[in-house]
């Protein structure tokens, strides 16, 4: 099978779409053939050698966490899946973007028809990662929640599940979002130069709750807003965190089927959009990363094999 491999840390230029042998599943493991898997920027960070101290990559190594596909394979034991069923998953072992992948069952949920390819393989992430930050700050119905970085494939989503939770949300964005940020009922704020301003006008003085999915000075500007350490969430900056004791809710904590389950039902009933941003080929993966990292896109990013 063809997959993505790295044998170095760098830019995009070190990413190879390389031959290798297609991986064969044990017991209580299935074969995915892919037919959609997300790109992310914690990915972009660990291929750039940002990350190691935290996650370090052994050479070669793989890449990808989001995707979905078709049920190539069982191994022993599986039962709840089967051959030629339609998937959404997982993987922890950065192998996600190739054409098969191994992954335990457990790390599978079925997908829904009205769930498009694209949307499925893009889901795990950012899904998984705004699920958990919501959750982190639990919103209220009548409280109003700060989201930055909010049409960005974590804050498209944190923004939706905020307002499915009865909180008035305010969504900082570049300009050229607000049109979609405002048609899924989001206040819209510009970021930059005078935001604090800005979202205390737009909150009339009152912030519940922040979810930073961007960075930068976030944290700071919460706890200026006056909100306290137990209702941050940050994804990105764990420096703040660790000096301010916010929170740091993402991915990890959100990594289950259930929540998997959960997000896809919500998409298929149509409460719950995951905009995408570009749909890339496999011997495309340097273009697609290349547009991620510049940290403008609408929602997801997502190769096709």
């Amino acid at each position: 099978m063809r997959a993505v491999r790295f044998d170095r840390y760098g830019g995009t230029d070190v990413l190879n779409v390389v031959d290798v042998e297609r991986p064969v599943p044990d017991p209580d493991q299935v074969l995915v053939r892919v037919k959609a898997a997300g790109i992310n920027p914690g990915e972009a960070a660990i291929r750039s050698g940002l990350l190691h101290s935290r996650w370090p990559a052994t050479f070669p190594s793989g890449e990808g966490s989001d995707l979905a596909g078709v049920v190539e394979q069982v191994g022993d034991g599986v039962e709840q899946f089967s051959v030629g069923e339609e998937v959404i998953g997982f993987t922890n072992d950065r192998a996600s973007h190739a054409e098969f992948v191994v992954v335990p069952a457990e790390q599978l949920t079925g997908k829904p028809p009205g769930v498009s390819w694209e949307v499925a393989g893009a889901l795990f992430v950012a899904g998984a990662t705004a699920w958990a930050a919501v959750r982190a700050v639990a919103p209220a119905p009548g409280e109003t929640v700060v989201v930055s970085g909010a049409a960005g494939g974590v804050g498209s989503l944190a923004v939706q599940l905020t307002k499915l939770a009865g909180a008035t949300v305010i969504g900082l964005a570049s300009e050229r979002n607000h049109p979609w940020l405002e048609a899924h009922g989001v206040i819209a704020v510009s970021y930059g130069k005078g935001v604090a301003d800005r979202i205390r006008e737009a909150s009339g003085g009152r912030v519940d709750a922040f979810i930073d999915t961007f960075g930068a000075d976030y944290v700071e500007l919460a706890l200026a807003l006056g909100v306290k350490p137990g209702r941050i969430d940050t994804i990105i900056n764990w420096d703040a965190a660790q000096k301010y004791g916010v929170k740091t809710d993402g991915s990890m904590a959100g990594a289950s089927a259930d929540v998997m389950a959960e997000l896809a039902a919500l998409i298929d009933e149509g409460k719950l959009e995951v905009p995408t941003a570009g749909v890339f080929t496999l011997d495309q993966v340097g273009d697609a990363y290349r547009e991620l990292e510049q940290r403008h896109t609408r929602g997801k990013i997502v190769l096709t094999p």
